[in-house]
Formats: structure tokens, C-alpha cells, sequence
């Protein structure tokens, strides 16, 4: 098969296709042939070479979270068959023809939402909502979203919106439109952004995610007096710094299944910016710049 790899360590250049083994699938275990992947602020770091805990062996895969269509079932694997079309999650190796992954941590894919829509769903959405629920949000609180524009504050936006809770959201000016068709107030990120906070939201700030770092969670502080309600996704040195909490939001084929029944109904959307694979320096580009819309997801063939 053909998969995305890298050799080294270092910036989008070191990507490249390559020819691997195609994968086999074990008991309990589907292969999928994958038809869209999309690119996270995880795999930047990985391919970087900031995840040091994570074990990698050059040439190395990336990517994880793909859909596409199951190609072959290992034994025992009941539900599942091939030409069902499935999402999930993976671990370094989703931008690839071919995926082989744990049969019950598969979703099927609804027929409303293309393959890229789907993939774009998979991490942003399980992150979102896990941070959420972390954060113990409410009806009648309001949230502050830092990062709102991007992949997993689009979700968080409207997710919350649904809630009943009033969403404040940091972007830069050209996103401030979007983010009120979202539903949320934004608010420039920078220097005095605690000021613009209040002033957009008066009554006060109950819980606050950041899913952009850059100072977001000084502001945060400024802004939530417990601790507890402020999460982090991107920033685990801030949150020691602070004593706020680190956002795990542990990967849930529930949770992924109930966020994208939502997307097929219409009910939350995601503007996706597609890239032919072979683009794929390209497309850690545009994530590696951090002031995306929405989700950059690669389409294969």
C-alpha cells in the first residue's frame, strides 16, 4: 500500500509517500480502505519530534483519524462487513490506503456526511465534547472558547450553544463573522484580551476552554476565579503554572457516534478545507500556522 511517512524528524518537507506492506487484520479486527484523513495540531507535533514520550520508528506513519470503507474483517468480528462505510480513530497510521483497527472502535458512517466531512469530525468532535463534559458546562453559564474558529472550537461552540450556554469566542478579526454565525461573541486573542472578555460578556465568565495556548490560560485566570473550570487541551506546561486542568478527553466510539449523528442532521457543522493526499506539506502547513477555519483534512483516492 501507499502511506504517508516520514525519515526524520523536522518540518512539513520531511513527509513523503512511500510503499509499505499492506496491513492484515487480526481476530476482532477490520481493514479499512481509507478514503479521507484529517490532519491535527497532534500530528504536527509528532512529525516535529515534540511528542517524545510516543514510541516511533523510522520510516514513520502519522495520522489519526480516517474514513473510508471496510475492506476486510478478521475472525470473530460480528456487525461489521466489507463495503460498510465506517469512521474512527487510529494511532500513527491513518493516512494510509489501507488501516487496520479494533473492530468495536468503529462508527458507521451516515450517509449524509461525505468522507472528508466525516474524518474531520473524528478528533475534533471526541475532544470537544469530552472537554465539555469535563468542564462540567451548564445551561445559563457562559463559556469562553479560546481558538473558537478552529476545528475543535467550531464543535465546542455549537455544542455548547445547544447546551443553553452563552459561548465567547477568541479568533482573529477575519473569523469574528464566522464565529457569530456560529452563535458565539468574539473577541480578539492578544495582549488585553481578559478587558475584551468582560466587556463582551458583563456578567462574567463561568468556564473557559483553551485550544489555542499563547497565553490563553494567564487570561483565563484572570477571568474564572475556580480553577477547575478551566480546561486546557494544548498547554500542559500553563496549566502546571496555574493550576487549571488538562483536558484528556479520552477517545469514545460513543461519544464519537453520538457527535456525528448530530452532524448528519444538520445540527452542528464543520467548514472542511480538502487536500489531495499528495498534498500533505501543504496541508501541515496550513495546521502547523495555527489560524485555520475549521478542519484541513487529506482525500485519497
Amino acid at each position: 500500500m501507499r502511506a504517508v511517512v516520514f525519515d526524520r524528524f523536522g518540518p512539513p518537507e520531511v513527509l513523503r509517500l512511500a510503499d509499505l506492506p499492506d496491513p492484515q487484520p487480526g481476530p476482532g479486527e477490520v481493514r479499512v480502505r481509507v478514503r479521507a484523513a484529517g490532519v491535527q495540531p497532534f500530528d504536527v507535533a509528532v512529525r516535529a519530534g515534540q511528542m517524545t514520550h510516543l514510541p516511533v520508528s523510522f520510516p514513520q506513519q502519522i495520522g489519526q483519524e480516517y474514513a473510508g470503507v471496510v475492506d476486510q474483517v478478521g475472525v470473530g468480528v460480528t456487525g461489521l462487513s466489507p463495503g460498510d462505510e465506517v469512521l474512527g480513530s487510529a494511532m500513527l497510521n491513518a493516512v494510509a490506503e489501507y488501516v487496520v483497527v479494533a473492530a468495536e472502535n468503529v462508527v458507521r458512517k451516515p450517509a449524509e456526511l461525505d468522507f472528508p466531512t466525516a474524518a474531520g469530525f473524528v478528533a475534533a468532535g471526541q475532544t470537544a465534547t469530552g472537554a465539555l463534559n469535563e468542564l462540567r458546562i451548564a445551561a445559563g453559564e457562559t463559556l469562553l472558547v479560546h481558538a473558537a474558529a478552529g476545528s475543535v472550537g467550531t464543535i465546542a461552540v455549537q455544542v455548547a450553544k445547544r447546551a443553553g450556554l452563552t459561548v465567547v469566542g477568541t479568533a482573529g478579526p477575519a473569523n469574528h463573522d464566522y464565529l457569530r454565525e456560529l452563535g458565539a461573541i468574539p473577541v480578539a486573542y492578544g495582549d488585553g484580551l481578559a478587558e475584551r472578555v468582560r466587556t463582551a460578556a458583563p456578567h462574567g465568565v463561568d468556564v473557559a476552554l483553551d485550544a489555542a495556548g499563547r497565553g490563553a490560560i494567564a487570561a483565563s485566570v484572570e477571568l474564572i476565579e475556580d480553577r477547575k473550570r478551566i480546561g486546557t487541551i494544548v498547554d500542559d506546561e500553563g496549566a502546571r503554572e496555574h493550576g487549571v486542568h488538562v483536558v484528556r478527553a479520552a477517545r469514545s466510539p460513543q461519544r464519537l457516534a453520538d457527535v456525528i449523528a448530530l452532524a448528519a442532521r444538520g445540527e452542528i457543522g464543520m467548514p472542511i478545507r480538502a487536500y489531495p493526499w499528495e498534498d500533505v506539506v501543504a496541508a501541515h502547513r496550513t495546521v502547523e500556522s495555527g489560524h485555520g477555519r475549521g478542519k484541513v483534512v487529506l482525500v485519497l483516492p
